[in-house]
């Protein structure tokens, strides 16, 4: 299993590669939630999220033969951006298994980075299925989005970068989708603020790791429909779930309005391009989901979205 220790090296792996995204805060939101609210802006990371941070860390432990041979990941975007990224920036042959209604920017830039793109049809494909069988066919690497030790502890570096920053911090809100960021986050939170609650956010409509989280019993969501593209994993991961139950406090959904008003806010009141997925935990804030006390730290996780969902959500 993934500790604190894992994350350090990680970091260490790291330095000089990610950036080390800024913490900002709003007064305006301060006084809305009578609390003091620290944004981790990592949709200011290299290919515009979090995800960096897991490929980057995973990929470079890879072997020389490994290497040489390419990897290969299944994704509905900003994974795949950070893996296809790291290829060229190391040279490594990329495949990445996208489906086809993943957004367009994300698939564009995916593309961009060199990495060859397998579309599938969302609705009645399984992309890891589809990514394994490739996989065996090729003898590519696989470097999965979250259930992966290397990308939990590279995940974790986020959070840890951010309590350096900010200090102790009450609670701590983490957007969750197959729980990468939110298991490595909650590692890094109970080491450098033991009396820090980790609280995971998912949208109401893909609720799949909350229902684990409250039964204790892994539960699946297929290709949920929500805006928050980059949550639309279907369960949590092997290694993820007891992650989540040993490490995080609780965990709490945001409608898909709420969502929405979270982009708006950080669009217009703080100048920040985040995309659904890394708007949840101000989402939480905003509905009153999660009630702001002392100091709140919320992971922005990325900032990557098409031009036709930002419109809609700005001129709803």
């Amino acid at each position: 299993m993934v500790d604190f220790e894992d994350v350090r090296a990680a970091r260490r792996r790291l330095e000089g590669h990610a950036n080390k995204t800024p913490t900002v805060t709003s007064r305006t939101l301060n006084g809305m939630v009578g609390g003091e609210v620290f944004f981790k802006c990592e949709n200011l990371q290299r290919a515009g999220a979090f995800k960096f941070r897991g490929a980057f860390n995973s990929i470079t432990r890879l072997s020389p033969v490994e290497k040489s041979r390419g990897v290969i990941t299944y994704s509905s975007g900003n994974h795949a951006q950070a893996v296809a990224l790291v290829g060229k920036m190391l040279d490594i042959p990329t495949t990445i298994v996208m489906p086809d209604n993943a957004p367009a920017t994300k698939k564009l830039a995916t593309k961009g980075y060199g990495a060859n793109v397998v579309e599938y049809s969302a609705a009645t494909g399984d992309r890891e299925r589809i990514a394994l069988e490739l996989q065996e066919k090729t003898g590519l690497t696989m470097i999965p989005p979250f259930n992966h030790e290397g990308v939990i502890a590279g995940q974790g570096t986020a959070a840890l970068e951010m309590f350096e920053e900010v200090g102790a911090l009450d609670t701590l809100l983490v957007p969750c989708g197959g729980g990468g960021l939110l298991s490595g986050s909650a590692i890094s939170a109970k080491s450098l603020s033991p009396g820090c609650r980790v609280i995971g956010i998912e949208p109401a409509l893909a609720d799949d790791a909350t229902r684990s989280f409250h039964t204790k019993v892994l539960h699946r969501i297929d290709n949920p429909p929500t805006i928050a593209d980059g949550t639309r994993t279907p369960s949590l991961g092997s290694l993820t779930f007891p992650l989540v139950l040993e490490y995080v406090d609780d965990m709490k959904t945001v409608a898909e309005d709420a969502i929405m008003e979270a982009v708006r806010f950080l669009f217009f009141r703080m100048k920040l391009v985040v995309e659904p997925s890394g708007a949840l935990g101000l989402a939480a804030l905003l509905s009153r989901a999660v009630r702001s006390e002392g100091r709140t730290g919320v992971i922005l996780s990325g900032g990557n979205i098409d031009a036709e969902t930002m419109t809609k959500i700005l001129q709803s």
